[in-house]
């Protein structure tokens, strides 16, 4: 009840006593408003000097491997804590082990952790609960709702603290074998490994000018100079690079809806390609026209070879979604000339349209390697120069209804 009731309630049981001459009366009124004054002080220091603290062991896993959250709430001031709730906001796709921890939300994909403290003075208080990874994504954790009050439970006071925090859980690798892969030739040309491209952005001087030398290359001032043609020379790089194109078009028509599965397996087919690429020491991109969550426009990231670049790379196929934009053909042609010369390119996709055959058979000019990965039912069409690599997923009626 608001404390301007309470006063008011009061109020008339003392002006009732003191005009019917019962002393009882009001002394009851006395001690309830003394009573009701220490408890609204008490409710307003409650979550004062309350400190609440999440530690994640791992943030980052697999699907089917655990991890370990540790919860420290501290009291830091000489009044006690007679009751406290904290409900921590927690993904579903990362679950407690267990599970009479999580309570639900009126959010999708989301529950709560739940937690009851009881703090003395200068108190803290350390719970520990394993977690386990299960399905593919990136969740933010929180924010945390702290609740308490007074010990007659007459007023209640809660605090929201927001705490940037996440998990990750990439998605689920396949093994190797699945991905029918040629045994001679799993990544592209294996010849890649010593021979060598010019990259156009690097140039590293001039010589001169050769039949069949593009004529883009002429070095116009160095040729003014010397009164011969001159032609750039630019800096040598190795074409072990791969850059994997995702289309995460799971239907011919937008408005035929999501597979689900379909997505799922298409992201895993991707992850196991960019995991055994960098593996096998290739410099390793991505490429797709769907969205991040929290985004609106396809992305591509560069390849390269840093220590992070794996985790980089299975980070953002958790977090992709079926959300996109733009044509998978369109952004792939858009998007080609920032691909560095030589890579090698591969293509995973459900179905291969005209459309995208078309776009391949362009791109085959500039790309020395191209495959294409399709896991429609029907083998995909013959595209010349490119390989392809027929992965056939039945998804169920059932599955594809629930969609």
């Amino acid at each position: 009840m608001p404390i301007d009731r309470w006063i008011a309630l009061l109020v008339l049981f003392i002006i009732a006593g003191a005009f019917f001459g019962l002393p009882e009366l009001v002394a009851f009124a006395t001690t309830l408003g003394v009573i009701v004054g220490l408890a609204r002080l008490w409710q307003r220091h409650a979550l004062r000097q309350v400190s609440y603290q999440r530690r994640i062991s791992y943030r980052r896993g697999f699907p089917g491997e655990s991890s370990e959250a540790q919860i420290d709430v501290a009291n830091h001031k000489r009044l006690p804590v007679i009751w406290m709730r904290t409900s921590d906001s927690w993904p579903t796709g990362a679950p407690p082990q267990d599970a009479t921890l999580m309570a639900p939300s009126h959010l999708p994909e989301r529950g709560w952790v739940v937690n009851q403290y009881s703090l003395r003075w200068q108190q803290r208080v350390t719970r520990r609960f394993p977690f386990q990874f299960e399905q593919r994504g990136v969740y933010p954790l929180g924010p945390v709702k702290l609740e308490s009050g007074d010990p007659f439970g007459l007023f209640e006071t809660e605090r929201e603290e927001e705490q940037s925090d996440r998990l990750v859980v990439f998605p689920q690798l396949l093994p190797i074998k699945t991905l029918r892969l040629n045994a001679d030739d799993p990544f592209g040309d294996r010849g890649a490994r010593r021979r060598l491209f010019e990259d156009p952005t690097q140039p590293m001087g001039v010589r001169d000018y050769q039949p069949g030398d593009d004529f883009r290359r002429i070095h116009w001032p160095a040729t003014a100079r010397t009164g011969a043609l001159q032609a750039r020379v630019f800096q040598p790089v190795t074409a072990r690079v791969m850059v994997v194109c995702v289309n995460v078009a799971t239907t011919h028509h937008i408005w035929e809806g999501v597979v689900p599965p379909m997505l799922e397996q298409l992201i895993s087919v991707s992850a196991t390609m960019i995991y055994h690429a960098v593996q096998d020491g290739y410099s390793v991109g991505l490429l797709s026209n769907g969205n991040l969550k929290r985004a609106d426009q396809p992305f591509l990231v560069s390849p390269g070879r840093a220590a992070s670049q794996l985790g980089t790379l299975l980070e953002t196929l958790a977090g992709l979604t079926a959300y996109t934009t733009i044509p998978f053909e369109n952004y792939l042609l858009r998007a080609a000339p920032r691909i560095p010369l030589g890579a090698t390119l591969m293509v995973v996709t459900a179905f291969v349209t005209p459309t995208l055959a078309e776009t391949l058979v362009q791109l085959k000019r500039y790309r020395a390697h191209t495959t294409v990965i399709s896991l429609d039912e029907e083998a995909p069409p013959q595209i010349p120069g490119v390989q392809s690599i027929h992965m056939p997923f039945v998804v169920k009626d059932e599955e594809h209804a629930a969609s």
